[in-house]
């Protein structure tokens, strides 16, 4: 629970540095500090690695960049709590892929039922930040099937951490084009680094130690809970109030999630978390 507060925490963090610096160089910032803490931590080994190691590597430091890129971009449009309900259909559609029961059809109609009701709500729900909030969860569910391949090819954190230095590299340029001399900024740089801190070395800490403890099915249940929190840190911190339908439909996600994790799939078929873990370590929705 710490580890998901943690993580929206950093989310409306950040974005309430959004009228000082950009999106995209605070994604930037982000994962530089996470790229730094994890080569550190991990040392990872670049030698002796096969050519399909690279481009597995490659397309899961893409996944990583394109899914925080978009769900910043989305952040700074529509409502935290609403871009993280529906970022979550991505890993959710591939759980439910993932299943050969016909009553998930009903997790299936209840997720469709709480996309809708946001859909009904849309008054002043901007539909471009609608669009990167989907983007971010395709990328999701392609960075949970790269996470697996990954974790196969690179021990440990070492996978995660090249992908993270990949990622970062990625978004540079991106990030010195649309900043500016603000992304130099002291304050600007401080809040970047503790955001990358929340958002990615707490957590993993967090569910490094939870995972020693609590069985994958579980696990993934709490996982479900990432939208509701992330509407509660907007409110916090924000004070980006929902109404009343779109806090049901926050719900039907949630509850879906949750009934999709509970008759899913086989600990270990689709692991994968917030979109900086992969399957050798913290993080699974599927699972």
């Amino acid at each position: 629970m710490v580890g998901i507060l943690s993580v929206q925490l950093g989310a409306a963090i950040a974005k309430g540095l959004f009228g000082e610096i950009s999106p995209t160089a605070m994604v930037w910032l982000r994962l530089v500090t996470s790229a730094l803490v994890l080569a550190a931590v991990a040392r990872p080994r670049f030698t002796g690695r096969t050519q399909r190691d690279w481009l597995v590597v490659l397309g899961f430091g893409a996944s990583l960049a394109t899914m925080n890129w978009a769900i910043y971009q989305s952040f700074s449009r529509i409502p935290l709590g609403i871009a993280v309900t529906i970022e979550f259909i991505g890993p959710l559609s591939l759980a439910l892929l993932g299943s050969r029961r016909a009553r998930d059809l009903v997790w299936v109609l209840l997720a469709a039922i709480g996309v809708a009701l946001l859909g009904f709500q849309r008054t002043g729900l901007d539909l471009v930040g609608v669009a990167y909030a989907l983007l971010a969860g395709a990328a999701w569910a392609a960075y949970i099937l790269l996470s697996a391949s990954t974790g196969r090819r690179w021990a440990g954190f070492d996978g995660l951490a090249v992908a993270s230095i990949i990622a970062a590299a990625a978004m540079t340029l991106p990030a010195l084009l649309s900043a500016g001399t603000s992304l130099w900024d002291g304050r600007v740089l401080l809040i970047g680094a503790l955001v990358g801190l929340l958002s990615s070395v707490i957590p993993y800490s967090c569910e490094l130690v939870a995972l020693r403890s609590l069985r994958p099915a579980v696990f993934g249940i709490l996982m479900s809970l990432e939208p509701a929190a992330a509407a509660l840190a907007a409110i916090v911190v924000l004070q980006e109030h929902l109404s009343p339908v779109q806090w049901l439909a926050i719900g039907c996600v949630v509850a879906a999630s949750i009934g999709a994790t509970r008759s899913g799939s086989a600990p270990g078929e689709h692991p994968g978390h917030r979109g900086e873990e992969h399957s050798a370590t913290p993080g699974t929705l599927a699972t």
